[in-house]
């Protein structure tokens, strides 16, 4: 996943740091009444860090972060398109939501803001994880029920920097999603319905971007997207098994994509470029650490890896950067 943390944004496999929402209380205009549902949370509640993993980028146009505190993310649910606002205030969530979509985005409500999560079964075992883990109480994994949005945007970060990655969502579902309902604050937009990317041409992906090799993907994604939704009734591994059944979805993949579709704890993401290294600068002071390193130190935490990732790019304990950012590429160009 491309991650935004603090104090540098390198490009991880999990998200670190949240996703800026103003304190509440800045007045906003009013808006066209929609649907809506209150849920209080079992303890502390972040927007920022629970929502963050599901924005892609700062122009991502299926997500926005409000003045006024509010959260406004769109979503291709069974039932269509929706949109859902959610504010929290006086420890409890309020969800809006529009849309044929509304009634399904409200009822998964409680579990987008992590109310299937345990944040208590994790114990830390490392002084920096104790202390970010107090710092940040209302972390928790978010769970959207929702696969193709998840999968999508992950494999066009495959191997690509974050720029590239959030150009080409943000101008793909600019150009074939379809306008988000109800009163959005801005322009919004919701993800194309499978059969909309399958059709996508050719030099489309090519202006966006997107080398044939991910475009491939997503089109064969797409074209079993019935099988894709089903794995989010699944466990997170048997979930895995299913999107890695599709040639060009790998482990990489898969855990981006069932982090944020399952809330799921233990699946840290293997394969990123930067993790290794960060984990491994946290947690055991060595900043050449590759994967298997990696998963060694967060062996103690099985269960609930994910979490124990999130918590160290949380931390702020990076190590200094050694190399210049990779450039992006602009393959529409040749």
């Amino acid at each position: 996943m491309a991650g935004r943390f603090s104090p540098r944004p390198p490009r991880t496999g999990v998200h670190g740091g949240p996703v800026a929402v103003p304190p509440a209380g800045v007045p906003r205009p009013a808006r066209a009444s929609g649907r809506g549902r209150t849920w209080t949370p079992p303890g502390p509640l972040e927007l920022g860090l629970v929502l963050g993993p599901l924005r892609r980028g700062p122009g991502d146009p299926t997500f926005r972060a409000m003045p006024d505190g509010s959260v406004w993310r769109t979503g291709l649910t069974p039932a269509g398109p929706g949109t859902l606002r959610v504010s929290a205030r006086g420890g409890e969530a309020r969800g809006e939501a529009w849309g044929p979509g509304a009634d399904w985005l409200l009822e998964g409500l409680p579990e987008l803001l992590g109310a299937r999560d345990e944040p208590d079964a994790f114990v830390p075992r490392h002084r920096l994880l104790a202390l970010t883990a107090r710092r940040r109480p209302g972390l928790r994994l978010t769970r959207t029920g929702l696969v193709l949005e998840s999968l999508i945007p992950s494999v066009l970060e495959q191997k690509v920097t974050t720029l590239e990655a959030y150009r080409a969502w943000r101008l793909l579902v600019r150009r074939f999603g379809e306008p988000a309902p109800g009163p959005v604050p801005v322009p919004m937009s919701v993800m194309p319905a499978a059969r909309t990317w399958a059709l996508i041409p050719s030099w489309e992906w090519h202006r966006a971007g997107v080398d044939d090799k991910r475009a491939s993907t997503v089109l064969r994604a797409v074209r079993v997207a019935a099988r894709m939704e089903e794995a989010a009734g699944m466990d997170p591994v048997a979930a895995r098994a299913r999107l890695e059944a599709v040639p060009g979805v790998g482990p990489w993949t898969s855990a981006e994509t069932v982090q944020r579709s399952h809330g799921a704890a233990d699946e840290v993401t293997v394969g990123d470029l930067h993790l290794p290294g960060i984990v491994g600068y946290a947690l055991g002071g060595d900043r050449t650490a590759d994967d298997a390193e990696m998963l060694r130190l967060l062996e103690p935490y099985a269960g609930q890896r994910h979490r124990a990732a999130r918590l160290v790019l949380l931390s702020g304990r990076m190590p200094e950067r050694r190399a210049p950012r990779m450039a992006p590429r602009r393959i529409e160009r040749l």
